[in-house]
């Protein structure tokens, strides 16, 4: 007996369009048992390229079904009589009688120039437009990638904790060589759904047919194989093929008339989705590693550079890690500071300034070297004190030979240490020097050549 459609998938009503899985994918291996029962007419489904594409179009632009509209429009065109206008066209397309063309094609006439159009192709490119762009911008994967989904891609994994079946999508291996799966989405599982429901036909199984693997040259085995992504052309059905993709994005948006911001027309790639997928993926709270395992990519860089990062986002995430930086910390280190806290605080300030350099030592921080400037890292030597330093260090020479000289070697190992941040402390003052030195002047454009006007003549009066 089969189970019902919430002992299977307890999750939002999209999911029902894959009714059954069966229990491991074994129905679908055998060659598409899985029921769908979409209760939409044949046409439901539509791509909407004006929300789809990021920055793209007018902004007040309304977005607009061609999928569907190519489907209303193919459905009224087969229950006119040849020679008829269609219906719903302000009788711009007339029934096309076409006794030499195949029968399960359907061909209109336009009223104004006589040209003709065939219906049923208009409809299927426009649904696999449709398919192809839903499925890429709800997973992410690679062009190659979606023309390897076959049926026995869509699976299942029952979670320990509840016992919930949720539909997994399995993604062939391709430029690493390693499968991965990614989860259904209700959105993603309402196309699957769709185009299922379309190769199936009247049937009960997706055709079997072979796909050929451009970029390795071979046949995929095994073949043949019930692939999602496939079409019928004269009297077979055939794998889309890389090209066969790249034109359905090419005329999707050349249907919409889509710009960019110089005006000139939108052109997609089918990566370009992958990048959409990645930039929304983390944009909505998805951690970054999670959608580099998402993609297949070696390094979380790769999947960095995918996301498009703009400048309102940048500043309210850094608006958001400071809000959640203070509730963590306790309150009292954000109260209002006491006039002797006050004072403290700028006296530190006051007192950071020594006689070789300044004092870098954090606020509130004991000093470490007991005053001993000359020995601590934190000294910032100021150029001006140079002589000072030397005066220090021939000092220091002086005293570690009369100490060599009178015995007295427990003098010795700090005068040593001494000696060594004096020389520590003029390496950097001459390396701040040679620096300064080497720094190129780039001078002041006069007012005549930066203006164009060099060379010319000046008026006389």
């Amino acid at each position: 007996m089969a189970p019902s459609r919430r002992e299977v998938l307890d999750v939002a009503e999209p999911f029902s369009e894959l009714r059954r899985f069966g229990g491991s994918g074994g129905d679908l291996a055998e060659g598409g048992q899985a029921e769908v029962d979409h209760g939409g007419s044949a046409g439901d489904f539509g791509v909407e390229l004006g929300e789809l594409v990021l920055g793209g179009g007018e902004a007040d632009a309304e977005p607009v079904d061609f999928g569907r509209a190519a489907a209303e429009l193919l459905a009224a065109a087969e229950h006119t009589r040849p020679g008829d206008l269609i219906p719903d066209t302000a009788g711009a397309l007339r029934r096309a009688a076409a006794p030499k063309a195949a029968g399960h094609l359907t061909w209109a006439e336009e009223t104004s120039t006589g040209r003709r159009r065939n219906l049923t192709h208009e409809e299927t490119e426009a649904f696999w437009a449709f398919a192809a762009i839903e499925v890429l911008r709800l997973t992410g994967i690679r062009n190659e990638e979606l023309l390897e989904l076959t049926h026995h891609s869509i699976t299942e994994y029952r979670l320990p904790s509840t016992g919930e079946v949720v539909p997994l999508l399995q993604i062939a291996p391709s430029k690493t060589d390693s499968e991965r799966l990614v989860l259904v989405s209700p959105e993603l599982a309402d196309v699957l759904s769709t185009i299922i429901r379309r190769l199936r036909g009247s049937s009960r199984a997706i055709p079997l047919v072979a796909s050929y693997d451009v970029h390795e040259r071979v046949w995929n085995p095994p073949m043949p194989l019930p692939l999602l992504f496939q079409r019928d052309i004269g009297t077979e059905q055939r794998a889309f093929t890389p090209t066969a993709l790249r034109k359905l994005l090419i005329n999707a948006l050349a249907a919409t008339s889509l710009t960019d911001a110089a005006g000139e027309p939108l052109v997609f790639s089918p990566h370009d989705f992958r990048r959409i997928f990645v930039t929304d993926a983390i944009m909505n709270g998805l951690p970054p590693h999670i959608a580099q395992v998402l993609c297949e990519h070696k390094s979380l860089d790769t999947t960095m550079g995918y996301k498009a990062i703009y400048p309102a986002e940048t500043i309210e995430a850094h608006r958001a890690f400071i809000a959640r930086r203070r509730a963590t910390r306790p309150s009292g280190e954000y109260r209002t500071p006491t006039e002797e806290e006050w004072d403290a605080f700028l006296t530190h300030f006051e007192k950071r300034k020594v006689s070789i350099g300044t004092c870098a030592r954090a606020f509130s921080s004991p000093c470490v070297h007991e005053h001993a400037c000359i020995r601590c890292s934190l000294l910032r030597p100021d150029p001006a004190q140079r002589g000072r330093l030397e005066e220090i260090r021939n000092n220091l020479v002086a005293r570690i030979a009369e100490a060599e000289h009178e015995g007295w070697p427990g003098e010795i190992e700090g005068l040593r240490v001494s000696l060594a941040g004096a020389e520590d402390k003029l390496a950097q003052v001459d390396a701040l020097a040679e620096r300064q030195l080497a720094a190129v002047q780039l001078g002041m454009p006069g007012f005549s050549r930066s203006g164009g006007t060099a060379g010319a003549p000046r008026p006389t009066s």
